[in-house]
């Protein structure tokens, strides 16, 4: 935005009050206006200094809506618009929670739409239909009620659940979803085995102008750009990492190898098959591209922490493998293999930066004391986390 000189209300009145004054004493020299509170001049001079606040309000809000770098919320959005970009929804998270009961005598049904809930009782998520499930039938509950059936003498069943509300607040940590908010005959107990972390909220005003430049970049089509950001638009959270002509091997590669991934570390074969029909759609003609799921290098960590005094080491414990979970799960597939590898020392820090944590020993990262660097096309996610 260009640099304006703006005035506040006290120097517009001053500057009102200094013109009449001079005004005055050009025809006048020994009249001197009264400028009091109170004063009719006083209340003139204010007066026109409220509109001419309210009139450079107005220019600099149009200056800085004219120009994307400067556009907030809406105004991006209009903005992006106008080239046939939109802003990207937000993200509803997913993943397994285990139905468990303590007498599986008889068999149990879990009807499609079934609602668990959080422990803190925020979220709620709901049961949803997968026929890749063997446990599922469109019958289960009777005829027409879909659900997921419990055998007899089975005492537990994963069932996969999304969240009612897309963003980031419905991940969840381990063990974070314990209440049957619909009641089940026959089932007791419900829990997450494993983390959600595939949840996002709607694209961010500053993702969003960034997505633009590629998008801009993309409209030439065969280009790197081009790809990046067909693989970037297919939702959120999305990550790749885009090789050309990658050594000969077995298969004859395509010229353009894009491995891509959705924050899970296993991108389901849906977002993958729309991640490859996107990015086909601006190759250059004559150029072959292949399109992957990026493999998952899982990080084992074993650690031996020591707590300082008044800390339940047992609590601090459980604040270590959160932590470390988190920062692991957090780094993502690297454009290369060298900018998704983890930090040995990186991990140990995130211990050490949990209250109570006085000393890290016995820490290995997959058996060794060595950055974890992966394989090309191969994003690191957290596996074993052994804390003592």
């Amino acid at each position: 935005m260009a640099t304006l000189t703006t005035k506040n209300f006290t120097v517009l009145v001053q500057e009102w009050a200094a013109v009449c004054q001079s005004s005055v004493a050009a025809v006048f020299p020994t009249q001197v206006l009264s400028f009091t509170k109170g004063a009719v001049f006083r209340a003139l001079a204010e007066a026109q200094a409220s509109v001419s606040l309210w009139l450079q309000g107005l220019i600099l809000q149009l200056l800085t809506v004219t120009r994307l770098a400067t556009s907030q919320s809406t105004d991006v959005d209009s903005f992006v618009n106008d080239f046939g970009l939109t802003r990207l929804p937000g993200n509803a998270a997913t993943g397994f929670v285990t139905f468990s009961r303590a007498t599986p005598a008889n068999p149990a049904v879990i009807p499609v739409g079934t609602i668990v809930q959080s422990a803190d009782g925020t979220q709620n998520f709901t049961v949803y239909a997968d026929p890749t499930n063997p446990a599922y039938s469109v019958n289960a509950g009777g005829p027409g009620v879909a659900g997921f059936t419990i055998p007899a003498a089975v005492s537990s069943l994963n069932v996969a659940v999304q969240a009612v509300n897309p963003g980031t607040f419905g991940n969840m940590q381990i063990g974070a979803i314990t209440i049957l908010q619909t009641g089940i005959s026959g089932v007791d107990t419900v829990t997450n085995p494993a983390a959600f972390t595939n949840g996002f909220n709607a694209e961010t005003d500053a993702a969003l102008k960034a997505r633009f430049v590629l998008y801009m970049a993309s409209l030439a089509k065969g280009t790197e750009g081009a790809i990046e950001f067909a693989i970037v638009s297919v939702q959120q959270g999305m990550q790749f990492q885009l090789i050309e002509n990658p050594p000969p091997a077995p298969g004859f590669p395509p010229a353009v190898t894009v491995y891509v991934d959705d924050g899970s570390g296993a991108i389901p074969p849906a977002t993958l098959t729309a991640a490859m029909t996107a990015a086909m759609a601006v190759r250059a003609a004559g150029v072959s591209l292949g399109v992957f799921a990026a493999t998952m290098l899982q990080a084992n960590v074993v650690m031996t922490i020591a707590t300082a005094p008044g800390y339940i080491h047992a609590t601090v414990v459980a604040q270590v493998i959160a932590a470390v979970t988190l920062f692991i799960n957090g780094q993502g597939l690297g454009a290369t293999p060298a900018l998704g590898q983890l930090s040995y020392m990186q991990v140990a820090s995130i211990a050490f930066g949990v209250p109570g944590v006085t000393d890290v020993t016995s820490y290995t990262l997959n058996a060794a004391a060595a950055d974890l660097v992966p394989a090309q096309g191969a994003v690191i996610k957290s596996g074993s986390i052994a804390i003592s």
